[in-house]
């Protein structure tokens, strides 16, 4: 068995308690498993364990075989000198430490626990506790969902904190372009990325006032008024303006080639979205600084109220009339987007940055002021009878999913643990194999 499973064994009291002794032959009291470890150093730190007559306060680790102390080299590592029990599955050979043998433990547990974990890991339905699952009160999964958010938050803000770096600590241009990003969803995500990288927001700052020179410069780095389209005027007066502005500030755009326009619906063309960029920038490039000042989520909503400039009424691309009159507003779907990738997470690092816990609070209950997202994670989880009631749910509910469900980290689940936990043996008919 893993030593992840020998782990969770030991973290959860599930071991054989009755006559504990160690491989010497000595009687064994576990007063206190100790504290996890999950840095460098043993598996759980301040553990009391009586061995014999004496009480003994330090570190346990925990292998699969006692010889893997020395393959892993912590018989030359100083920090393992205070573990004052070894916790194996199979003790192959003995261990010595600080000159006497290292007391040392092979673990009993009863055998349904193992092969109910087997059961789950053999899984091939789209969870692995796919039936099981619904034999648990939702109650008890969305008592988890505040420490799956979290946790998801935290992963978003990892990456978001190496970005803010690269931008010297610059928390609009960093807003900028994850919002770009954002305005890009995922298939163009990337170029819209690109084209904010190429155009720095200090350079927008500067043309604030000035929506139509905003939307020069932005369709001019995306590369998208290389068209040759000599009648088309309002293509032809932004090439003008980009061709000046692109001298200015030594720009250089990125390739045409990059956007993808088939198989989108056309109001997300990236040319609608890049004019509605522009017509957010041209309310405000410094976005996230009015953002850090408003607690409503209704009057952030207003913050992203925007629409493309006229043109782009009868148009979708450059080249084509729509015959039609219809203003391209920023919708609601594109909205709740940014809130949850990009304005969360963001919001969520500089409360951490700023030791401002009442702004990483307010992430999350902006979270809950949204409705629930659509998609085909979210879809699995309504047939399995879960239905979340807002962002915040369905959030936590895609980091179950693929940090969990998909590496079958059912040791780490709550929900996995009260499964592997039963008493009895998982029937094949229910986990599913």
């Amino acid at each position: 068995m893993t030593e992840d499973f020998l782990h969770f064994i030991w973290k959860n009291r599930l071991f054989r308690s009755n006559e504990l002794r160690t491989t010497q032959g000595i009687p064994l009291e576990i007063e206190s498993i100790g504290q996890p470890n999950h840095d460098a150093g043993p598996d759980f730190f301040n553990a009391r364990i009586k061995i014999g007559d004496t009480v003994w306060a330090g570190n346990v680790e925990i292998h699969q075989r006692s010889s893997h102390w020395l393959q892993h080299g912590h018989h030359q590592d100083a920090s393992y000198n205070n573990v004052i029990l070894h916790v194996v599955g199979e003790a192959d050979v003995p261990i010595r430490i600080n000159g006497q043998d290292l007391p040392c433990l092979e673990i009993s547990y009863p055998d349904h626990l193992r092969k109910n974990y087997e059961t789950l890991l053999k899984a091939q339905t789209w969870v692995p506790c796919d039936q099981s699952i619904r034999l648990f009160d939702p109650i008890h999964l969305r008592m988890w969902f505040s420490a799956l958010m979290i946790e998801r938050l935290q992963m978003k803000t990892e990456e978001i904190q190496k970005r803010l770096e690269q931008n010297q600590n610059n928390w609009n241009e960093t807003f900028y372009q994850l919002l770009a990003r954002n305005f890009g969803m995922k298939t163009n995500a990337q170029p819209f990325e690109m084209l904010a990288r190429s155009l720095p927001l200090s350079v927008l700052s500067k043309h604030k006032n000035d929506l139509f020179q905003i939307e020069a410069l932005l369709f001019g780095q995306s590369g998208l008024l290389n068209e040759p389209l000599p009648g088309n005027d309002y293509l032809l007066v932004l090439r003008d303006e980009y061709s000046y502005l692109c001298k200015k500030y030594k720009l250089h755009p990125i390739e045409k080639r990059l956007w993808k326009f088939l198989r989108l619906r056309p109001v997300n063309f990236p040319t609608i979205r890049i004019a509605q960029l522009a017509a957010l920038i041209n309310r405000s490039s410094a976005l996230f600084s009015h953002i850090i000042e408003t607690p409503d989520i209704d009057q952030i909503r207003k913050l992203f109220d925007v629409q493309a400039s006229e043109y782009w009424d009868n148009h979708y691309r450059f080249d084509k009339f729509s015959g039609e009159n219809k203003p391209k507003k920023l919708g609601e779907t594109i909205f709740h987007s940014i809130v949850i990738n990009t304005l969360s997470p963001l919001l969520f690092l500089y409360g951490e940055h700023q030791s401002k816990p009442e702004l990483k609070d307010r992430v999350l209950d902006f979270l809950e002021q949204l409705p629930p997202e659509s998609n085909n994670i979210i879809s699995g989880w309504q047939n399995l009878g879960i239905h979340p009631e807002n962002a915040f749910e369905t959030q936590a509910l895609i980091q179950l999913k693929n940090t969990y469900c998909e590496n079958k980290k059912c040791l780490n689940c709550p929900m996995g643990a009260k499964i592997i936990a039963r008493n009895n043996k998982i029937a094949h008919g229910t986990a599913g194999q």
